[in-house]
């Protein structure tokens, strides 16, 4: 008899469930229709008094026995739910976003392209000190058959004491470089005033991550006709990156490049911790490049190699490192960049690993 009367009950408690599944889509429709109105009148999606009356509503017809709280809170989910139908799809995706470009975009850097299914290594020195240094590493990388080289001219730095950088005497060292051994240059910019003048020495303009969120420079790179690197900030979610991202794109530069440099955790065995799976996740919500910078990841050059190759193994379009002619005596860093030997033999591990080649820059 018990079980008779079980299964009844529960018989009951599936019509309710069918009806109620009727309501509420019955209910999403016309939250639906409702939205189109609003939107053909300019009203915005969110009516907090007309929220109000429904709450109140509720709370006069509830006679339990469920309390008032908990049916108001299964209704705020409903009213959640509708705004979110009421939305326009197309003006919700993010113009980075896959939903609004499936295709890859394509970044030209010189005579490079990033995004296109081929892979890139990115080197130099973390800060630009002289024009010998500058010119040394570039000379090197000529060699290797690498053409795009980075280097640091503006320095934001955690201590005001440490070396903050050349400014537009390092950006000029940088184009001296780039024209003498057919290279193209990547920097970071701090400040939107800088922008301008980046443009004329710059193939890629920077924007680290200390400076991600700095959404006045954002929109300055947004304005420009130059290709933009914009690295992850140091505690930044991935929505928080995809968004920064946004701001440039938005203002009209559509030539983004994203960087992940790896997050800050409790874990103190790296200078920080590389977010490996950033990777994946940026080229599937997006349509832009993505590169691994493994240096300030890590901050250990032992470690440079197999985090290498992880960023390509996981599909990275490039990766960014850092070398100097004799890092013992750099002016920033020195603990974390390769000398050209150990770069050479970083290069030809790399490849022999597989995951890279030089001479066909190819995804395998």
């Amino acid at each position: 008899m018990g079980n008779e009367q079980l299964e009844e009950l529960r018989g009951q408690l599936d019509e309710v469930n069918e009806q109620l599944v009727e309501l509420i889509s019955k209910r999403a429709e016309i939250a639906q229709e409702i939205g189109r109105v609003k939107r053909s009148q300019g009203l915005n999606r969110f009516d907090p008094v007309r929220e109000r009356s429904m709450l109140n509503m509720i709370e006069e017809k509830n006679e339990g026995p469920f309390e008032t709280s908990t049916m108001q809170h299964i209704f705020k989910e409903i009213f959640k739910a509708s705004l979110e139908l009421q939305e326009d799809d197309n003006r919700k995706a993010l113009l980075v976003s896959r939903k609004k470009q499936p295709a890859d975009t394509v970044v030209q850097v010189g005579n490079e392209q990033i995004g296109n299914s081929k892979q890139h290594l990115i080197a130099g020195p973390c800060s630009v000190e002289s024009q010998e240094q500058v010119d040394e590493v570039a000379a090197m990388m000529k060699k290797q058959g690498l053409t795009m080289m980075r280097g640091g001219a503006f320095k934001p730095r955690s201590s005001p004491y440490d070396f903050q950088g050349l400014g537009l005497e390092g950006l000029k060292i940088l184009k001296n470089a780039a024209d003498k051994y057919g290279l193209s240059v990547i920097s970071e910019i701090v400040t939107p005033q800088d922008i301008e003048t980046a443009v004329d020495y710059l193939d890629v303009i920077q924007i680290g991550a200390r400076n991600m969120q700095n959404f006045e420079l954002l929109k300055a790179a947004g304005r420009v006709d130059k290709p933009v690197l914009l690295k992850r900030g140091l505690s930044a979610t991935i929505s928080e990156f995809i968004n920064a991202a946004e701001y440039i794109y938005s203002q009209g530069n559509k030539n983004i490049i994203l960087c992940e440099r790896g997050i800050r955790t409790y874990e103190t065995a790296t200078r920080n911790t590389l977010d490996i799976s950033a990777v994946p996740i940026l080229k599937q919500e997006t349509h832009l490049p993505v590169l691994v910078d493994v240096t300030h990841s890590t901050g250990r050059r032992d470690l440079l190699l197999p985090t290498a190759k992880a960023a390509f193994a996981v599909g990275a379009d490039g990766v960014m490192t850092e070398v100097h002619p004799d890092p013992a005596v750099a002016l920033s860093d020195s603990a974390q960049q390769m000398d050209i030997p150990q770069f050479e033999s970083f290069l030809e591990s790399l490849e022999a690993s597989g995951l890279y080649s030089r001479q066909t820059a190819t995804v395998k």
